[in-house]
This record gives C-alpha cells, sequence and structure tokens, in this order.
C-alpha cells in the first residue's frame, strides 16, 4: 500500500504527489513522528554484485528496525521517487544491478519525466530525503576528489550537495579510492563540517586510518544530534558528515587494500574509463583482487553506519521533543 505525500506528510506540497510514493511503513513512521533512516539505491545497483546486494540491503534495512528505527531505501521506479522499497522491490533494483543508470542531482528531472528507473546516489538520496523530511541517511563511503583532479577536474557531485541540502549522512568517510587530502580541503573551502566518531582521525573506508587529522571528533549520537540542532536553530543551511570507522573485525591491512586500489586505477586507467563508471568498475575490479575481502569489509560498514545513524535519528527525536 502506498500512501500519498499530502496525507501522510503535510509538511510537503501538494504537487510532490506527483512525484513521490511513500511505503506504509515509511509514511506511518513519519505521520507518527518516529525515527526514520534513509539508503540510498545505487549501493544496490552498482557497489555489489547480485545476490549479494540484495541480501546486504535487506540486512541493512533489518539493522535499523532492530535498532528502534524506520528504514527509507530510496530509488526511482518508472519515474517515480520511492521512499520505502518492497523486498520485491529491492530484488529487482538488485537483479538489473548495473542496468539501471546512476542519478544525481542534474539527472532526477530527466529520469523522473522520461518514466525510467534509476540509483540514486549520495546527492540525489540526500535531495529525495530532503523531500520527504528525513533528516538522517547512511551510506558506505560518500564521493570526493578523484585522484588527479588537478587534471581531470573529476569531483563528484556529493560534495556539492552538502552545501545545499539538509540532510545528515553517516559514512565511513570518502571512498578508499578517491584522494582523501584534496576531498578534505575540498570540504573545507566549502564549509562542510566533518565529525570523526570517537576518533582523532578520519577514517578510510576499508580502514579505521587515513594519516589525516580528524577536523572534529564527536563521542555519541545525542552529541551529533545535538550539534545538527544547534546547526538548525542557528539557520544554517546544507548537512554534514559524521564519519564512522570500520569495525575492527572488517578493517582491512593498509598495505594490502592500497596496493589493490593502485592496481585497479592502473587498469582502469589504461581501459579509458572515466567518469561515473569509474567507482562502480574501481569497487568491483578491488573486491576480486582481494578474493572478497574488501566486500566483506564494505558490507560491515555499512552495518556499522546504519546502527549509528539510527541512534542519532532516535536521538535527533529527543532533543527535538526537549526544545
Amino acid at each position: 500500500m502506498i500512501h500519498d505525500m499530502e496525507k501522510s506528510n503535510p509538511l510537503n506540497s501538494r504537487v510532490l504527489n506527483s512525484y513521490i510514493d511513500l511505503s506504509e511503513e515509511v509514511a506511518d513512521a513519519l505521520s507518527e513522528n518516529k525515527p526514520v533512516v534513509s539508503l540510498e539505491s545505487t549501493i544496490i545497483s552498482h557497489g555489489m554484485p547480485y545476490p549479494k546486494n540484495v541480501e546486504t540491503a535487506i540486512k541493512v534495512e533489518e539493522m535499523i528496525r532492530n535498532n528502534n528505527a524506520v528504514p527509507a531505501t530510496i530509488a526511482i521506479i518508472g519515474g517515480r521517487i520511492k521512499i520505502g522499497l518492497s523486498s520485491k522491490e529491492l530484488e529487482y533494483f538488485g537483479n538489473k544491478g548495473t542496468a539501471i543508470p546512476k542519478v544525481s542531482r542534474r539527472d532526477l528531472p530527466l529520469i523522473i519525466s522520461h518514466k525510467d528507473d534509476g540509483a540514486t546516489t549520495v546527492a540525489a538520496t540526500m535531495i529525495c530525503s530532503s523531500l520527504a523530511n528525513i533528516t538522517v541517511f547512511a551510506t558506505g563511503g560518500i564521493g570526493g576528489v578523484h585522484r588527479n583532479a588537478q587534471q581531470t577536474m573529476d569531483i563528484s557531485s556529493d560534495l556539492e550537495e552538502f552545501t545545499k541540502t539538509p540532510v545528515l549522512v553517516v559514512c565511513a568517510g570518502a571512498k578508499a579510492i578517491l584522494d582523501l587530502n584534496l576531498t578534505m580541503e575540498y570540504l573545507e573551502t566549502k564549509g562542510i563540517p566533518v565529525f570523526c566518531y570517537q576518533t582523532d582521525e578520519l577514517p578510510a573506508f576499508y580502514t579505521r586510518k587515513s594519516g589525516i587529522k580528524a577536523p572534529f571528533r564527536v563521542e555519541s549520537a545525542s552529541e551529533i544530534a545535538d550539534i545538527w540542532n544547534t546547526k538548525e536553530k542557528l539557520g544554517i543551511k546544507g548537512g554534514f558528515i559524521v564519519a564512522n570507522p570500520v569495525p575492527e573485525k572488517y578493517s582491512m591491512d593498509e598495505k594490502i587494500i592500497n596496493d589493490a586500489i593502485d592496481k585497479a586505477i592502473a587498469e582502469m586507467n589504461m581501459l579509458g574509463i572515466k567518469g561515473k563508471e569509474t567507482t562502480p568498475y574501481l569497487l568491483d575490479k578491488i573486491q576480486k583482487i582481494t578474493e572478497g575481502e574488501s566486500l566483506e569489509s564494505n558490507i560491515g560498514l555499512v552495518l556499522n553506519n546504519a546502527k549509528l545513524a539510527s541512534k542519532i535519528a532516535i536521538d535527533l527525536k529527543s532533543v527535538s521533543c526537549s526544545d
């Protein structure tokens, strides 16, 4: 059963009914002011092979429910923004995989108007989350400044989205295939805060350490919720990043993963792969080079991020109720 936006979420205008479908679970949660955590769909279609992608998507949703929040996986199906996917829709996305195009800010109007399918990136998921008044979003890693961006100018639109859209994103840092130093410089220039959870060092996706000092350290979900609430009261626009280190048991050996990344990037450059195809190619190549170890690390960190995001979503409700 699908609820229309006006009935279940009156804070949005009637026009959104033309584009958005909420699952019954998500609609009920929003109308009852329960904590909701949004999830992207690119990680399903482009981030992992089938059927591991579907299995992981189900586990991540279960992790959120087990931590007393409601999951809202976001995707575009037949030109409709779906916020909360059924098991059938998750299977459809996972099975089609990379045949479904990645959709970011620039692509949303085209994909929707053409009534096509689309897998939402971090940027697009932030936009759709904000439309539905969902504040907290859990993902694996955000996009960033690619290596050799001085020549290619290849910078993910994920970063720019944080300057526009008021969504709190829990991740394991930027993807390790990127230039993390340049990514942090870009974020600083744009005034986008990065809060590192219980660590003095920026997480590097597959590993807990990057050699980059954490801009800010935070200790608890309640502290993060309080900072967010303060930002909103001050009228500061945009979102921010909570960088949550991969759990120790899933953290990879730095030399092994960095060697795999270097090898994958060299092969990608030889093949001439560029643009938005680089990330899915590299993630797939790296998991093959590491014989699946990087994939297991990816799954472990996503589940960990979903757990923290659920706690933050709950504490945000507590903070707002106490004001």
